[in-house]
């Protein structure tokens, strides 16, 4: 079992875009990819981490494929609405998904989730690894997990944190935050990651839980600010942010990725082509540096992989929501 790891090597990018030309056009028929166009859907609103990231990623897939790449949102219950869409969908590789683990490990959170992560699915790829983010308004003033603590102290009425997935490790890292610091923290739902953004940035919540894909640039810009990431090591996105664990709460340790998915029974060579297509645009040194920019720590992988790692996650991910007392709602 191996991933494809190769090194990052920074260049220029234009208005935020990707510069051209990324890779050499080839052929429909080389590429082995479902004729007409391809759809990739993404369960957040416009704006946010996820969606963004899927934006970078399509357009060099078009110019590699020559194809019509289209980025479809279907946001809505903390992704599973275009998860749901993708297990429903025509098994010919024309429509796939991009997820993260925050979507899939409400399987183990949800009574009636409405897919199976390891039947419904077939797996095409990893695409990197993302830690969980713990941010703060700028209007409480505070800058570090110790003022933060003086803060909840000071402000009882205020011990809530908005979460980007209900159910996720977006909800479930704050709970543990607080169980972590001595102070309970109570969960608010939020339709991802943009709306929470915005009300952090207007004051209107103290706290949020998200991926650090989700608010680095917004801390970068003074949006929002990031206190500590959940990683046992400082994401390469912004070496200068602390981990829990470099904080002093090494039980605050909990690794997500983001992946590709097919329809199941969409056939193995059809499986085999996304896998190269996606490898080879997620191999451009621009692209993973602008990936990596954003918080995603990027990685590709064999499907077989993907699914071996969301066997092994899923374990370990369970035996940390009995240990919260979570019940699926």
């Amino acid at each position: 079992m191996t991933t494809r790891l190769t090194r990052r090597r920074a260049l220029p990018l234009v208005g935020g875009a990707l510069t051209a030309p990324l890779l050499p056009s080839i052929s429909a028929a080389q590429t082995g990819l479902p004729e007409g166009k391809l759809k990739i859907l993404v369960g957040f609103p416009a704006g946010g981490g996820t969606d963004v990231m899927a934006r970078l990623m399509a357009e060099p897939l078009k110019q590699r494929t020559g194809r019509n790449v289209l980025i479809e949102n279907k946001a809505g219950a903390s992704g599973t609405i275009a998860a749901e869409a993708v297990k429903n969908s025509p098994p010919d590789g024309s429509t796939i998904i991009y997820i993260p683990s925050a979507t899939i490990v409400q399987k183990l959170t949800m009574a009636a989730v409405p897919f199976d992560p390891m039947t419904d699915f077939a797996p095409l790829t990893l695409a990197g690894t993302v830690q969980t983010a713990f941010v703060v308004s700028p209007s409480i003033g505070v800058n570090t997990l110790a003022e933060y603590i003086d803060w909840l102290k000071k402000n009882p009425t205020r011990h809530s944190f908005g979460t980007t997935a209900l159910g996720s490790f977006t909800h479930f890292f704050g709970v543990m935050v607080g169980r972590e610091i001595g102070v309970p923290l109570e969960p608010v739902p939020y339709r991802g990651a943009a709306p929470l953004a915005a009300d952090l940035q207007g004051g209107h919540i103290a706290a949020g839980c998200g991926g650090i894909t989700d608010f680095l640039e917004h801390h970068r810009a003074g949006k929002v600010r990031v206190l500590f990431t959940s990683g046992l090591k400082r994401t390469d996105a912004a070496p200068d942010l602390p981990t829990a664990t470099d904080l002093g709460y090494p039980k605050l340790n909990i690794l997500g990725w983001y992946i590709f998915l097919a329809a199941a029974k969409t056939p193995p060579a059809i499986v085999q082509a996304w896998n190269k297509e996606l490898g080879a645009i997620l191999a451009l040194p621009d692209l993973r540096k602008r990936l990596t920019e954003l918080g995603l720590d990027v990685q590709t992988s064999t499907p077989e992989y993907v699914r071996e790692r969301m066997a092994k996650d899923l374990a370990h991910w369970k035996g940390i929501i009995d240990g919260i007392g979570y019940k699926p709602q």
